[in-house]
């Protein structure tokens, strides 16, 4: 064997992503407001890439985003690289149409068939017509800056540094979460100094706020309601025992009745215990839907929320200005190549959406029930069920259904929700969703009265229902529709008899 190096020449097979199948794929994976960040991103990399709203339409020349006609475009025709023989031409007017929908309100009746599809046109207004939900989200001041707008004129300047590390050691829920003893041997003053600070501090609004424990802060607003005397107090230091519902114990160390003990407890119930939450935190994140669902009298009308996707123009009168100039051969590939990828986020766009309409289509066909009765008729449904039907790949499916939101006239779930595990029936026939299970749980617990069902009981009668289900199966559902044992609930109710 010949240890000198040498030149072989082999041949071999492998597959390779294209960028553009590389972006193909990405595309699908991404919610509508996505999209609306990668297109911005692309717009302004691509000099002959326009985003308008759908109302623009002084351009006949640019070549907008194709509208979704129908389904006979292959599911997988972009991953393969094939085309469509009926897809719409790039240089059709779009000055003339009229279809652009803006919600299921604008959907046509003019649709054939048990399932059919309105305009889900992959274009779409810019989001002017549509409320802004920024609007109103909560512009307050956080609690830090809350409490230092009130230490200012409350704390003398000589301590004002020890308020604000006092205050910057207050958590999100009001409560003080470092000991004394270490904010007084990190700043170098007396303890003593930084409890005076403290108690100028727990008198700030929110009542209640720079506590170091729930029964401090319970305390402290029992005495702005001047309702702290000896009996309260202990009720306070033994939180414990009312956790645990030892009422009778309870009442004999606090030395009172059936009808003071209710009325203690009912006085706690009011109190706030984390003061802290009313101000600051992150503001809540408006969910926005990236399909619209409604029932018509020709079937099921499913559309892309076109109010989330700007429409993608190639603007041709700007490549032929650059174009017909004098150009070397390096700028005339760089044009070249912008026109390419311009035209190639075009088609790809609206592959997406065709393919979001096919895999929600099989969803809701699968899933009717659900649209039409409720979670409780939630079928068991997979991945891969869906990507047999309409001859996707089930990877494709999965990227489809990922951080996308569909909204019908129960509410706004996520795509993801409609896929549940299968849950045998007790009599052999067909199988249920686990979603469904959980339904007639929190059903029958919503129902059983002063009469506390335990786990073994609700076995028992979801048996009865149709419903094969072990035990530590309920338990495991139970527990993440947040719901107590038996025994917290027994002890929750009898709480709630002293009212």
């Amino acid at each position: 064997m010949s240890l000198a190096p040498r030149l072989d020449i082999r041949q071999s097979q492998s597959l390779v992503m294209t960028p553009q199948l590389q972006q193909a794929i990405k595309l699908l994976a991404l919610s509508n407001l996505e999209i609306e960040g990668f297109i911005a991103e692309e717009v302004e990399r691509n000099p002959l890439l326009e985003a308008s709203a759908a109302e623009d339409s002084d351009a006949p020349d640019r070549e907008p985003v194709p509208e979704v006609r129908d389904e006979r475009v292959a599911a997988d025709e972009l991953v393969s690289g094939t085309g469509a023989g009926d897809e719409p031409t790039l240089d059709v007017d779009y000055a003339t149409e009229s279809h652009q929908q803006d919600s299921v309100a604008d959907g046509g009746s003019g649709m054939d068939g048990a399932l059919s599809m309105t305009g889900a046109s992959a274009g779409g207004a810019g989001g002017e017509d549509g409320p802004d939900l920024d609007a109103f989200a909560d512009t307050s001041l956080s609690l830090a800056d809350h409490l230092l707008a009130q230490a200012g004129p409350a704390i003398p300047r000589d301590d004002a540094f020890i308020a604000a590390h006092l205050i910057d050691q207050i958590d999100e829920a009001g409560y003080l979460t470092v000991s004394l003893l270490d904010i007084a041997n990190r700043l170098g003053v007396p303890l003593v100094r930084v409890e005076g600070v403290l108690a100028t501090i727990q008198t700030f609004d929110p009542t209640g706020v720079g506590a170091r424990d729930l029964s401090e802060c319970l305390a402290l607003q029992a005495k702005e309601a001047d309702r702290y005397d000896p009996c309260m107090a202990r009720l306070i230091d033994n939180l414990d025992l009312l956790a645990r519902g030892e009422l009778t114990r309870l009442k004999r160390m606090c030395d009172v009745d059936d009808e003071d003990m209710a009325d203690m407890i009912r006085e706690l119930r009011g109190y706030d215990p984390k003061p802290g939450c009313r101000y600051g935190g992150e503001p809540a994140q408006s969910v926005t839907p990236d399909l619209f669902v409604a029932r018509t009298k020709a079937g099921w009308a499913i559309e892309i929320n076109a109010t989330t996707l700007p429409r993608v123009l190639v603007n041709r009168s700007y490549y032929t200005e650059l174009s017909g100039g004098q150009q070397d051969k390096a700028s005339k590939a760089w044009l070249s190549d912008c026109l390419a990828s311009a035209n190639w986020l075009v088609k790809a766009l609206d592959q997406r959406q065709r393919t979001i309409i096919k895999v929600a289509t099989e969803i809701v066909k699968q899933q009717e029930a659900f649209f039409l009765k409720g979670v409780a008729h939630l079928r068991p449904l997979t991945l891969r069920q869906v990507a047999d039907a309409i001859e996707m790949h089930e990877s494709t499916v999965s990227r489809v259904t990922s951080n996308k939101y569909v909204s019908c006239a129960r509410g706004l779930y996520e795509l993801k929700y409609f896929f549940t595990s299968a849950i045998q029936s007790a009599d052999g026939g067909e199988a249920v969703s686990a979603q469904a299970v959980k339904s007639a749980i929190r059903a029958l617990i919503d129902t059983e009265g002063a009469k506390i069902l335990s786990d073994d009981t609700l076995v028992e009668l979801l048996n009865a229902k149709g419903f094969d289900i072990a035990r530590r199966t309920v338990a495991k559902y139970r527990e993440a529709l947040g719901i107590g044992s038996s025994v917290q609930r027994r002890r929750a109710k009898a709480l709630e008899g002293v009212r």
